[in-house]
């Protein structure tokens, strides 16, 4: 049984979390100044106008951030710190974390990324306690560091319906034979920004992505004795993994891989006697740390989300797909998690070694990679980016946010056999194998071995 935890009041669009942010650790690396305000309140502290007169800072902290993870204070004082994609980064130090979206400004439809700079942001302390709102700014300002780019002078196809090229389909099927591609009718009455969003969304969009970490030996000393093949949908029999969504044409994604690995980690924490189904519209209506039917990461949501405000249950918000006001009955009891992370401890320490070992040991996790079109025709087999374009439909490559549930080989030729990982998807039961799809392992095909979170449920 669920216990009854406090109901936390969520406050909705304080800050808009429409980060077209482009940040890399170069641009962040050196010495910050944070601005902190006045702390003692609770998570439902507005930070929209922080800096203001009506809500000025209090104090201020100088911390160093050193490659890759190494946050020092000017006291000394060592701890940690991680690139949330490229949108932002994490502190924790002494006690508290700090977390905040970098700056941007918009001229026409150019995005200047000002990677100097946060937006404001929220301090607290490492159980969740005495917030307060916080900025922070680089020391040494390098105005000629900031990068432009346009995300919004990408073509916009308002109207325009999705076609599947039939010519596509079967050259795919005639120029390889590790997966099978078909036509999925109910794509068609779909619009083209539809499709972007099912894919993740413009603003998942992560033009940069790390390249996985060397192993370790001991990492791989630890995966050669992993068992050879695994699948949390049948461990001894049972099943782990919550049934398969469907997301429709809401660019909610990363809500789904986050309440889905959440939702197995509760299974398999509980020997399956507690089988939550949590809300995506929660966070999609709810949310700060994410763009709602715009995209988000699982790194913020699966791990910082349900940290600081907690999940419910999908009865008290059951799915729109749709965007809206947080409309999360205020009498539903909040689930929490916490230890969320990158596979490897921080952005770009991930590889397929420590996938494979996190997996086994601790669940299913939330992972992205590129969506290419010829993905959108996949139906079976062992997935990999067959570099053929469609002709007719203009796509944008986003990055789609999906839950891992095992991995194993296809010996279906003896002479070429295939590594593979099995993910769940959130497009339906009818696409692909069940809702399932497996791709290619060890290659970092399409960036699926660079990024993976993880999350751990509080019982």
């Amino acid at each position: 049984m669920f216990r009854e935890l406090a109901v936390v009041a969520i406050l909705v669009g304080s800050i808009s979390a429409d980060t077209p942010a482009n940040c890399t650790y170069q641009d962040l690396l050196g010495q910050w100044n944070f601005q902190i305000g006045e702390s003692g309140y609770d998570r439902t502290l507005n930070c929209s106008n922080f800096g203001s007169l009506s809500n000025p800072a209090k104090s201020k902290l100088m911390v160093t951030l050193y490659f890759p993870d190494l946050a020092i204070d000017e006291f000394g004082n060592r701890g940690w710190w991680t690139l949330i994609y490229n949108q932002g980064f994490e502190v924790v130090l002494s006690g508290r974390k700090y977390f905040a979206f970098s700056m941007y400004k918009k001229d026409g439809s150019t995005y200047e990324s000002m990677c100097d700079q946060t937006m404001p942001g929220w301090s607290h302390d490492i159980f969740g306690h005495n917030w307060a709102c916080y900025s922070g700014s680089k020391v040494e300002r390098l105005p000629l560091r900031y990068q432009k780019h346009v995300l919004s002078t990408s073509p916009v196809y308002a109207g325009v319906k999705y076609q599947s090229d039939a010519a596509l389909v079967s050259e795919i099927n005639r120029a390889q034979r590790s997966w099978r591609a078909v036509k999925y009718p109910q794509f068609e009455r779909l619009d083209i920004e539809d499709m972007i969003k099912m894919a993740g969304g413009r603003k998942s969009r992560i033009p940069s992505i790390p390249k996985p970490a060397p192993a370790t030996p001991e990492h791989t000393r630890l995966a050669d004795n992993l068992p050879t093949e695994f699948d949390w949908r049948n461990v001894d029999g049972m099943n782990y993994v919550s049934p398969i969504r469907n997301q429709g044409s809401c660019g909610s994604c990363y809500a789904f891989a986050s309440m889905g690995m959440n939702e197995a980690r509760w299974r398999i924490m509980t020997n399956n006697t507690v089988t939550p189904v949590f809300s995506p519209q929660d966070v999609v209506e709810c949310s700060e740390y994410s763009q709602g039917c715009e995209g988000g990461f699982p790194y913020l949501i699966g791990g910082k989300y349900a940290e600081d405000f907690g999940l419910v249950l999908e009865e008290c918000n059951p799915y729109k797909g749709r965007d809206g006001t947080c409309s999360t009955l205020s009498n539903c009891p909040r689930l929490y998690s916490t230890k969320y992370e990158y596979i490897g401890g921080f952005y770009g320490a991930c590889n397929e070694d420590l996938m494979r070992i996190n997996l086994v040991k601790n669940g299913p996790m939330a992972v992205a990679f590129e969506v290419y079109n010829d993905f959108f025709n996949y139906k079976g087999g062992v997935y990999h980016h067959t570099g053929l374009q469609d002709r007719f439909n203009p796509f944008e490559i986003t990055n789609h946010a999906v839950l891992l549930v095992g991995y194993g080989t296809d010996r279906t030729n003896p002479d070429a056999p295939e590594n593979y990982w099995i993910v769940k998807n959130s497009w339906g039961e009818g696409w692909g194998e069940d809702g399932y799809f497996r791709i290619r392992r060890g290659t970092d095909e399409c960036s699926i071995e660079s990024i993976a979170v993880q999350a751990f449920p509080i019982m």
